[in-house]
């Protein structure tokens, strides 16, 4: 008895962590202020991925076009992302639970389904990128090369941390190391590109044209637009809305604004046209990617935390553990199988769903209902109309948008037309039921 006591209190982090499923997450267990979601989604802001979404601006836009528009798609998309956090601050539910009011219980399982598809996508991503950049470092200096062994391991790690969850992720792994790391990380290699490279000379370099600017726009808010389908899950654990609100905010937009930059900076200035052998030319570069690429699990971390979660929105029995061990495994399957391929176009497929979805939920709860009620969350119609006309019209909307006017943008027109179709149709639907007066 008193060594299972020992063992107990010398690992403590190994137990199961409590689980809340769909329900609201009790006050009491509301642990997370200001600075927890600072570091969180700051953290989350960072990475190679964000880095590869930069280099993607140039040389089609010149560097100030380009960080132009990687500050105002930043501004306004993370507006979106803060806006529905705090939604999940004040009502302690997860994202697609939050989706019930304007589209119904079973009119919320199709986006479910689209999110964890795109979760799926983008852990399988966060493993092939980490993976080939921990390969091509071990063989270069260690002669070792296998790429499935990498794989495995961080597939393993991630997968243990959304088992974790979120409250032990934060405060026991980012904010005691790994913000630390990547921040120092992050500062010198900002340092190193301003003082190594003629940074006069990459800004007075003209695009070639070939990326229009809204466009370039859209390709930057459809980062913190990916994920808006998560926020939720993790500013449920808020102990007050303002605080995540601007935590989120804050941290996301710091984080948002310099890996684009620091992506496209790279690309301009670098002779070759591979981010991980850019960051590998630099002096002691082969340094800063381990770090990095350490720093880059929690973003996996979190694909499959909410993937799990999400999933609780369609069967709300099944344990979270389970769900997370099942997504895990079937990311690593696809990093071992699939190439890392046409990342602008998965992109743009994201805005394309979610972009006017949110817009259907920011217009009924900070417009027409100004609270959700557990009644509201938990006991809805099965399916509401008005939510799905509205999010589909949309979609059609962004991939018009897109095909045929992408020098005009799509993400924002897309959000009015989805929230302004919303309001129009639900309102016309309350005028159409209310009761009549009855005629003498």
């Amino acid at each position: 008895m008193a060594l299972r006591k020992a063992w107990i209190r010398a690992l403590p982090r190994l137990q199961a962590p409590p689980e809340w499923g769909i329900e609201p997450v009790p006050v009491e267990a509301r642990r997370l202020g200001f600075l927890d979601y600072a570091v969180l989604w700051g953290d989350l802001g960072v990475g190679l991925l964000v880095m590869a979404a930069g280099a993607l601006l140039v040389p089609g836009l010149g560097l100030p076009q380009a960080l132009l528009a990687i500050l105002l798609g930043t501004l306004l998309g993370n507006l979106l992302l803060a806006a529905t956090g705090y939604i999940g601050s004040r009502t302690g539910a997860p994202t697609m639970v939050l989706l019930r009011p304007s589209l119904g219980r079973w009119g919320s399982f199709l986006p479910t389904a689209l999110n964890v598809l795109q979760l799926i996508g983008w852990g399988a991503f966060e493993i092939i990128v980490m993976a080939q950049a921990a390969d091509l470092i071990s063989r270069r200096f260690l002669g070792f090369s296998n790429y499935p062994f990498w794989a495995v391991l961080f597939g393993l790690w991630c997968t243990l941390m959304a088992i974790g969850g979120p409250l032990v992720v934060v405060r026991q792994w980012l904010e005691k190391f790994a913000v630390w790391l990547v921040l120092l990380t992050t500062l010198w290699l900002t340092i190193h590109l301003a003082t190594t490279y003629d940074l006069g000379a990459a800004w007075r370099r003209p695009g070639t044209g070939e990326m229009p600017f809204w466009l370039a726009v859209d390709l930057v808010a459809a980062m913190p637009i990916s994920w808006m389908p998560l926020v939720a899950d993790y500013n449920r654990f808020a102990r007050r809305p303002g605080p995540a609100f601007w935590g989120t905010y804050i941290g996301y937009l710091i984080a948002n604004v310099w890996f684009y930059a620091l992506g496209a900076l790279l690309l301009l200035t670098a002779q070759t046209g591979q981010l991980v052998e850019a960051i590998g030319a630099l002096a002691i570069g082969w340094i800063a990617l381990p770090i990095i690429l350490v720093d880059e699990t929690d973003n996996a971390f979190a694909d499959i935390y909410s993937a799990a979660v999400s999933l609780q929105n369609i069967w709300p029995r099944v344990r979270q553990a389970l769900f997370a061990t099942l997504i895990g495994g079937i990311c690593l399957i696809l990093a071992l199988t699939i190439p890392l391929t046409q990342y602008e176009n998965f992109l743009l497929l994201i805005g394309t769903a979610f972009v006017p979805l949110f817009g259907v939920l920011v217009a009924d709860y900070f417009v027409l209902r100004r609270s959700y009620t557990e009644e509201d969350l938990y006991r809805p119609a099965p399916v509401r109309p008005e939510g799905l006309i509205a999010w589909a019209f949309g979609v059609a909307t962004y991939q018009a948008l897109t095909c045929l006017a992408p020098s005009v943008g799509a993400t924002f027109p897309t959000f009015l037309v989805s929230f302004l179709l919303y309001l129009g149709i639900a309102q016309a639907r309350r005028w159409l039921l209310r009761p009549r007066s009855a005629t003498p």
